[in-house]
C-alpha cells in the first residue's frame, strides 16, 4: 500500500463479489463514490479531512481497487447501481450524503432512482450521466477486448499511463499515476481495466437521464472546467435538468479535479455538507458492520 493510501480493510460480500470498503470519523454519514479507471484511493485524501466532522464511508466498485475482479462477475453499471444500493442497506444507512465522480455518477444516480436508495444531499462531480459518453479507445477496446487482454505488461503500461494522463489538466505527479495504475497492473487487473471498458453502455445511463427532473432532493453539481473527458457543457445541461441544483464551475482543473483542485474542490465539498447538515440535522449513523 502507498504512503497516503486507505486501508480498505473491511469487505462486503455480495453475489460472489467481494467489495473492499472503510469507514473514519464521526458524524453524519458521507458516502464518496469513484468511477473509471479510479478506485475509493482518488478520495483518500479528502476522506481523511471529511472524517474530522463527519462519518466517511468509502469503497471499491467490483472490478476496481482492491475488490473482486474474478472474470465472470459483471460490472457494468447496471450492476454497480444495485450493489450501491444493497451495500448502503448493509451500512445501515438510509439517507447518507452522497459524492460520487465519474462512473459513480450513474451509479449512484441509478441506486436513487432505479432501487430505491435515499440520499440526504448528492454532489455530481465531473460524473458520467448524459449521453453521449465514451471515447473511440472505449469502442476500440469494446470492439477487441480480447486482443488488449492479451497486451504484453510493458505494452499495457505505457497505454494504460497514457490514457490516465489525459483526465488531468495540470499533470500528474509520479505518485499520483502509481496510484492510479497500480490496480491495472497485474495481470488480474490488465485483464479487469480492458473487461470493465468492453461492458461500457450508454444505455445505462438513457435508462436514467430523462427522469432527472424527478430528483427530490439537494444536488450540487462540481466540475473542471477543462475536462476533456467530460466537457464542462455537459455540468450545465445536468444542473438544468435537475430541480434546484447548484452549480460550482472550477477553473483550472481537468476531469481528475481532485488532483488538479484539491483545495477548490476541498472547499466546495464542505460548503455543500455543512450547509446541508445545518438544514437537515446530523440524520442517522450506520450501524455497526
Amino acid at each position: 500500500m502507498g504512503l497516503g493510501e486507505l486501508a480498505l480493510s473491511r469487505s462486503f460480500e455480495w453475489r460472489g463479489r467481494s467489495v473492499a470498503w472503510e469507514r473514519l470519523g464521526e458524524g453524519a454519514p458521507v458516502v464518496l463514490c469513484h468511477g473509471t479507471p479510479w478506485s475509493a484511493q482518488l478520495w483518500a485524501p479528502f476522506a481523511r479531512a471529511l472524517s474530522e466532522e463527519f462519518t466517511v464511508h468509502v469503497w471499491d466498485m467490483p472490478g476496481y481497487g482492491r475488490s473482486s475482479k474474478e472474470p465472470g462477475h459483471a460490472v457494468d453499471l447496471g450492476t454497480q447501481g444495485e450493489l450501491f444500493a444493497d451495500l448502503l442497506a448493509y451500512w445501515g444507512l438510509t439517507a447518507p450524503h452522497v459524492i460520487a465522480h465519474d462512473y459513480g455518477g450513474a451509479v449512484s444516480l441509478r441506486a436513487n432512482l432505479l432501487h430505491g436508495a435515499e440520499y440526504a444531499s448528492l454532489a455530481l462531480v465531473d460524473v458520467v450521466a448524459l449521453r453521449p459518453w465514451g471515447s473511440e479507445f472505449f469502442r476500440l477496446v469494446a470492439e477487441n477486448a480480447e486482443v488488449f487482454q492479451a497486451q504484453p505488461p510493458t505494452v499495457h503500461r505505457g497505454a494504460l499511463e497514457s490514457y490516465i494522463g489525459t483526465a488531468s489538466h495540470r499533470g500528474l505527479t509520479g505518485a499520483q499515476l502509481a496510484t492510479l495504475t497500480g490496480p491495472w497492473l497485474d495481470e488480474q487487473g490488465r485483464r479487469a481495466f480492458y473487461r470493465q471498458i468492453a461492458e461500457a453502455d450508454v444505455r445505462y445511463t438513457d435508462e436514467i437521464q430523462d427522469r432527472y427532473p424527478e430528483l427530490a432532493l439537494p444536488v450540487k453539481v462540481i466540475w473542471g472546467a477543462e475536462d476533456t473527458w467530460i466537457p464542462v457543457d455537459r455540468a450545465e445541461q445536468l444542473a438544468n435538468a435537475i430541480p434546484g441544483a447548484l452549480l460550482d464551475v472550477i477553473p483550472d482543473a481537468g476531469h481528475l479535479i481532485q488532483y488538479d483542485a484539491p483545495v477548490e474542490l476541498a472547499f466546495s465539498l464542505h460548503r455543500w455538507l455543512t450547509a446541508e447538515v445545518d438544514r437537515w440535522g446530523p440524520g442517522p449513523r450506520s450501524t455497526s458492520h
